[in-house]
């Protein structure tokens, strides 16, 4: 049983340590610890005391290390096997910028066909589009009549980005970069919406997109008492 109290200053101490030594990626000196946490040396070194014994070897997947001087967190010994199976799996590298633009379109359009991706990029967007899709974030939701694949946005996607749902996405009207190309981003994507359809609060979704035409592509400028 732990006879150390959970809300002493010690322990609130050992905690603001620990999150120093998680965040940090090379030891972190005693006196470095103090100055961060504006506290005595004495008391970090009562800290520091604290924080390794809960985490003695076989008690938890991390240990506290002292490294010359310094302090960091490692892995528990017994977990190496495990952690080398991670981190032997490749790394997904971040978005280019062709595949933020396309699935800025797919978030804001859906559900929305390729050709239409391409044509509001103003270039292809097949690479584009198949490495979103691999990744999990986008999903087919079915073909136009001309059977171009129609996309959507996947839970994945909602997940990563810690969306509630679709109408959780900013509006796109109020969002101002400064860098150029976001700027562009931007313009697209209004264009792209028509007037009207930027959402003013987080339950106002947009208005429903045109229907697909048999090419794959959105008419705005026809109506539907003159039919398809």
């Amino acid at each position: 049983m732990n006879d150390e109290p959970e809300n002493d200053a010690t322990q609130v101490l050992a905690a603001k340590v620990e999150a120093l030594l998680f965040l940090s990626p090379q030891p972190v000196s005693a006196m470095s610890l103090a100055d961060a946490c504006e506290t005595e040396l004495e008391l970090i070194d009562e800290a520091v005391d604290r924080l390794e014994r809960q985490l003695q070897p076989g008690k938890r997947g991390i240990v506290l290390r002292r490294v010359g001087e310094g302090f960091t967190l490692a892995t528990e010994p017994g977990t190496e096997a495990a952690a080398r199976r991670l981190l032997s799996k490749p790394r997904t590298p971040p978005l280019t910028q062709a595949q933020a633009e396309t699935l800025a379109i797919v978030a804001y359009q859906q559900p929305v066909s390729r050709p239409e991706i391409a044509r509001i990029r103003g270039v292809s967007s097949e690479s584009a589009v198949q490495s979103l899709s691999e990744r999990g974030l986008i999903e087919e939701s079915g073909r136009s009549r001309f059977g171009a694949a129609i996309y959507r946005t996947s839970l994945l996607f909602e997940k990563v980005f810690g969306l509630d749902g679709i109408e959780a996405l900013p509006d796109p009207s109020r969002f101002d970069p400064t860098p150029e190309d976001e700027r562009d981003i931007r313009e697209r994507l209004l264009a792209a919406l028509g007037p009207g359809q930027g959402r003013t609060g987080r339950c106002d979704r947009p208005r429903p997109a045109p229907p697909l035409g048999d090419d794959g592509l959105r008419h705005r400028e026809q109506h539907p008492a003159g039919g398809l």
